[in-house]
């Protein structure tokens, strides 16, 4: 039994006539009925009741009528879901990206946009430090990674990155420190005899190596206060007077009272929002998610 004897069942037990089914399925009317009769044989029973001029389904007829039916139109969406996932219209994605990444204007916009014109589409956002996502892209657990590193950040051979969103590292400050009304970028030696809360380097997570890299530069080693795994927490913790920190400037949306943000002076205070995927040629569904960006 195969799908084309299906096919053709059907539009005779439709048509109840084989020359008009032959007609409408552009086949001559011989080996129409040459198929019939072998879909009946290996069933086992008749389908059809034949005369001169007379074609009737048999009970039996009647009952396989309906299953194929039910099997041509599961066909016709398993040839539709294929045709979309090779199209790029449909499939499945999953994406990684860092805390500050959807604080940006642009990862929101192109999310929202894509979903919109995928609707058969799966996406998945998966919030994870730079070092989680760089590791679940060389095994394959995520498709997209929107990661924050270091400046000493060196892709492997595996990994394709683009830059995607550029940002600059601010002083976070509380508002009585003595620096917080300064109208001018700030000098990292400034802030070599403060206390800083920062992220863990345990967590992955960029910033810490670009906070340090700063001041190791400057000539000092930060004097680590304190470590908190959120941004939000660490600004809490500067407007409570525990100490200072050094974070991407788009934090300073997060509208936290009690402090300050000042631009780090000279171009080590530049950060960047990279996108990386596994070098590999993309699929289809994936060429469209990047394209938003």
């Amino acid at each position: 039994m195969d799908f084309r004897q299906l096919r053709y069942f059907v539009a005779v037990a439709e048509a109840l006539s084989f020359s008009e089914a032959a007609r409408r399925l552009h086949v001559s009317q011989p080996p129409l009925s040459v198929q019939i009769k072998a879909l009946e044989e290996e069933l086992g029973s008749a389908l059809l009741e034949r005369s001169r001029h007379h074609v009737a389904l048999t009970p039996a007829g009647e009952l396989f009528l309906d299953k194929a039916r039910a099997a041509l139109a599961n066909l016709d969406q398993a040839r539709e879901v294929v045709r979309q996932v090779a199209s790029g219209e449909a499939g499945e994605i999953r994406v990684g990206f860092t805390a500050s990444v959807p604080m940006q204007d642009i990862f929101p916009r192109a999310v929202h946009a894509f979903r919109e014109a995928h609707r058969n589409a799966k996406l998945e956002l998966v919030h994870m430090s730079t070092g989680q996502q760089l590791q679940q892209l060389e095994h394959g657990e995520i498709d997209i990674a929107f990661l924050r590193p270091s400046p000493q950040f060196r892709p492997p051979a595996s990994i394709a990155v683009r830059e995607v969103l550029a940002d600059r590292l601010v002083a976070v400050l509380p508002v009585a420190h003595p620096l917080a009304a300064s109208q001018h970028d700030i000098d990292i030696n400034a802030l070599s005899g403060e206390r800083f809360l920062l992220f863990p380097r345990g967590l992955g997570c960029g910033l810490f190596d670009h906070a340090t890299t700063l001041c190791n530069r400057a000539g000092f080693a930060p004097n680590v206060a304190q470590e908190a795994r959120e941004a939000t927490t660490i600004i809490g913790l500067v407007a409570s007077g525990a100490g200072i920190s050094v974070l991407p400037q788009i934090y300073a949306r997060t509208g936290i009272p009690g402090v300050a943000y000042l631009p780090i002076a000279g171009p080590d205070a530049a950060s960047r929002i990279l996108m990386a995927h596994r070098a590999e040629a993309l699929s289809p569904i994936m060429k469209r998610f990047v394209g938003y960006f």
